[in-house]
């Protein structure tokens, strides 16, 4: 059996797919078959566009922001931890040398 080879889908083509869907004037395979994709799949891309409609419109911040500063939070945690090694090996290289 060979090996099954995945397609990376862009986001602008699972909206699209998925505001078809929400649109509801094909049936849901239909739209499927027209795009090459699984009911399945597509029935995920409408689902997680109903439940992402919301933050849309929210004023607080958006799923990007977020990551962005959970990103930045861990980048300052590891700073620090480097901080403290290179005092802790300023303060015992006396010792050695």
């Amino acid at each position: 059996m060979g090996k099954t080879i995945r397609r990376k889908l862009s986001p602008a083509f699972k909206a699209k797919v998925a505001v078809e869907a929400l649109r509801e004037q094909k049936t849901v395979p239909q739209i499927a078959s027209q795009h090459g994709v699984h009911s399945s799949q597509v029935q995920k891309w409408k689902k997680d566009l109903k439940e992402g409609i919301p933050e849309i419109f929210s004023s607080g911040k958006g799923r990007d922001d977020r990551a962005k500063d959970e990103l930045i939070e861990e980048l300052y945690k590891q700073i620090g931890k480097l901080q403290v090694e290179l005092e802790w090996i300023k303060k015992n290289t006396d010792y050695f040398g």
